[in-house]
């Protein structure tokens, strides 16, 4: 299994000395790169694929938090502060643990732990879903099958996600990103926050928009790389 890779975004060389000496200690991290600020963070993520952030909140340029609220596919992240003020707001914002300085190995640990049971998860999912050629979703309280033939494209509508069919069309609530873990890769990609379509239905495509089956849907600006890289 491929190692975690991860980066610190934290502005004080002593914090950022632990978190890299602690990151060596463990065999399955990989640190990638170390920043004193988010904005120089962002644009290391822009170029490069990463699973972990371990980010501090009171940087220079642009918090922490802040900071997190702009990515619009972010990987893990682990919180590292001084602050427990933070705590809700980091959790509401889904990260994986919220590390309170100064901390221990062992509690470094078992947050990165976190970090990799979802790994493994997430790859015990896509092996499924490539032996299956359906998923079921909840719809008006009971479970629905939907082929992956038949899946045209999925929407995000808030809490809830419109997923379009050739035949029907469904409401489920549940987010894009949870329904997209059960989805086969190299069957859907996500081309925008709020769409993931079905390869097979793409009819026509440029640089902002994709049409399948007849509808026209737009090309996030983070994922433009997308179709040219198929």
């Amino acid at each position: 299994m491929s190692k975690i890779k991860c980066i610190i975004i934290e502005d004080e060389p002593l914090a950022t000395k632990v978190l890299s000496d602690y990151i060596l200690q463990v065999p399955f991290l990989e640190l990638a790169g170390k920043f004193k600020d988010a904005v120089l963070a962002n644009d290391y993520l822009l170029k490069n694929v990463i699973d972990l952030i371990f980010l501090d909140i009171h940087l220079p340029k642009l918090k922490g938090l802040a900071f997190l609220k702009t990515l619009t596919n972010p990987p893990s992240v682990i919180i590292t502060t001084a602050y427990q003020k933070y705590a809700i707001e980091g959790f509401n914002l889904n990260v994986t643990d919220y590390l309170l300085k100064p901390f221990e190995f062992e509690r470094f640990l078992s947050a990165v732990n976190k970090v990799k049971f979802t790994q493994i998860n997430k790859l015990k999912l896509i092996e499924n879903s490539k032996n299956k050629d359906f998923i079921f979703v909840n719809v008006q309280k009971k479970k629905v099958k939907i082929l992956f033939s038949e899946l045209v494209y999925i929407e995000s509508q808030r809490e809830y996600i419109k997923i379009i069919t050739t035949k029907k069309q469904y409401l489920s609530k549940m987010s894009t990103n949870e329904i997209e873990r059960h989805l086969p890769s190299n069957l859907f990609k996500r081309i925008h926050r709020s769409f993931i379509i079905s390869l097979n239905k793409i009819e026509a495509y440029n640089a902002e928009t994709v049409e399948v089956n007849g509808v026209s849907i737009p090309i996030g600006r983070d994922y433009r790389g997308i179709l040219e890289n198929l």
